[in-house]
């Protein structure tokens, strides 16, 4: 068995957590049309009683609904549950005010006094520089609104940056949060995934399954399937889906093999290079179900060797 806790620097986070973009947000996601509130308040739920009481919100996910809505959950269990939020350093946010007046609209929604970990969105040093950033954030953290302190997006270079203007106030950088799956492996390449390792930073990592590619649901003789945005995403081509066919069968039969999905295989794969926490979303609570059976145990090392040999072709 594998334990479903991970250290993050000072809190204890389960090595699963649950993205909450999709809650609360019409645009891209169509909330309100095929799923609402009650769908992913029973998403919340479940991911609760699986153990999986991380959620990942914004302050620009629904312009703010998903904020409100994990608010109106929290009241409604005796769970104890992490939130982390984000700030969007977006260009009129000149000083360091804008980071305490964002963090404050944040909480209100959430309606708490603190969350276990505040992340910046993207790195945008436009208006306001990263070393005024980061010390408004260390100010929180002393001030106890945050427990730890975050990046999203980040390069190599601009988390050692922000990990040293926090570091001259004593206060570690705790994660950054960027797109790495199976089929997106782009932070092996790049030195994202090495410079965290050095520093000690946890990489959370969001689209772990890919927009659903890695769950087994399309496939070139299933593309009609694909609906909304992913028609014109190439991946979702029947060309695209005939070429990761070979990792998806992988999927498959390491599914059988330890009695779990295509979904919980290619999680666990995550949860396997150590200090990864994948975030995947949930619309409704057989998703979030799902999520959470990623926890719990791991592929054996053979299986990690394998499956990263494939995926890395």
């Amino acid at each position: 068995m594998q334990s479903n806790q991970l250290s993050v620097r000072n809190i204890q986070l389960p090595n699963l957590g649950i993205g909450t973009w999709a809650w609360g947000d019409s645009l891209f996601w169509g909330y309100g049309s095929n799923y609402g509130e009650t769908e992913v308040q029973a998403a919340f739920d479940a991911a609760v009683a699986a153990g999986a009481t991380f959620f990942d919100t914004a302050e620009v996910y629904g312009l703010g609904e998903s904020e409100k809505l994990i608010g109106k959950f929290l009241k409604q269990t005796s769970q104890p549950v992490q939130i982390a939020t984000k700030y969007f350093p977006l260009p009129w946010r000149f000083n360091r005010d804008a980071v305490a007046e964002a963090l404050t609209a944040s909480l209100d929604r959430l309606d708490v006094e603190q969350v276990a970990l505040y992340q910046v969105h993207m790195p945008f040093d436009f208006f306001m520089g990263q070393e005024t950033l980061m010390t408004a954030l260390a100010t929180e953290v002393k001030k106890g609104r945050i427990l730890t302190v975050g990046v999203s997006n980040y390069s190599a270079k601009q988390m050692q940056q922000a990990y040293d203007y926090l570091a001259t106030y004593d206060v570690p950088l705790a994660v950054n949060q960027v797109r790495y799956s199976l089929l997106t492996r782009t932070i092996e390449k790049n030195g994202i995934l090495d410079k965290a390792r050095e520093l000690g930073v946890t990489i959370l990592a969001y689209s772990p399954l890919d927009q659903g590619l890695l769950t087994g649901k399309y496939t070139p003789e299933k593309q009609e399937q694909v609906t909304g945005a992913r028609k014109i995403d190439p991946k979702f081509s029947a060309s695209g889906l005939k070429k990761i066919e070979p990792i998806l069968n992988q999927l498959t039969a390491l599914g059988e093999k330890y009695d779990k999905t295509p979904a919980q295989i290619a999680l666990n794969w995550l949860i396997a290079q150590g200090d990864v926490i994948p975030i995947p979303g949930a619309k409704n609570a057989k998703q979030a179900q799902e999520n959470a059976g990623a926890m719990g145990w791991l592929l054996s090392n053979e299986d990690v060797k394998q499956l990263s040999l494939l995926s890395g072709q």
